[in-house]
């Protein structure tokens, strides 16, 4: 099965949003608990810098699942090192290797632009997930206690880092 990994462009938008309203639907695998609109993810994209983006594996020019690189911090230059990432998979789409190969398009991306650390939170429950991660060589670093509240229920979040 061939797909292609690129960087989105505004003109994603709409199908990226289409996944968020799937994943946020689940109520399950993010933390984000409400689908970004069209016109918010196109804003979204359009407020990126060089350095961040979001990179969108595409099957038969439909986009079935995304990831999201930002600075951890852009308002203070002694973290611009420091990544931030998300991985959002269509869920007919799972465990096809979508997301390593989005990994590491993003990886490269990320060297190439000088990030020498990404860090992500992961649901506590999103044993998936959290493993998913470890494959690509994040470690957990820390348990934020209650960090989501979705439904009224708290869930803690895992917060891990990779070095590149």
């Amino acid at each position: 099965m061939e797909f292609l990994i690129r960087k989105a462009s505004v003109e994603d938008a709409e199908k990226i949003a289409s996944i968020w309203s799937i994943i946020c639907s689940e109520r399950t695998y993010s933390a984000v608990n409400k689908p970004f609109t069209p016109e918010q993810e196109k804003e979204y994209i359009s407020n990126l810098s060089d350095r961040e983006g979001i990179f969108v594996a595409e099957y038969k020019s439909q986009i079935i699942g995304f990831q999201s690189l930002d600075i951890w911090m852009d308002y203070i230059d002694s973290f611009d090192h420091v990544g931030t990432i998300g991985t959002f998979i269509h869920p007919n789409w799972r465990k096809k290797q979508i997301g390593k190969k989005l990994a590491t398009f993003m990886f490269n991306f990320a060297r190439n632009n000088s990030y020498e650390k990404l860090v992500i939170y992961v649901r506590a429950r999103n044993k998936i997930a959290i493993d998913f991660y470890k494959d690509l060589g994040f470690v957990e670093k820390g348990v934020l206690t209650k960090q989501v509240k979705i439904d009224n229920v708290y869930e803690d979040e895992i917060f891990m880092e990779k070095f590149l």
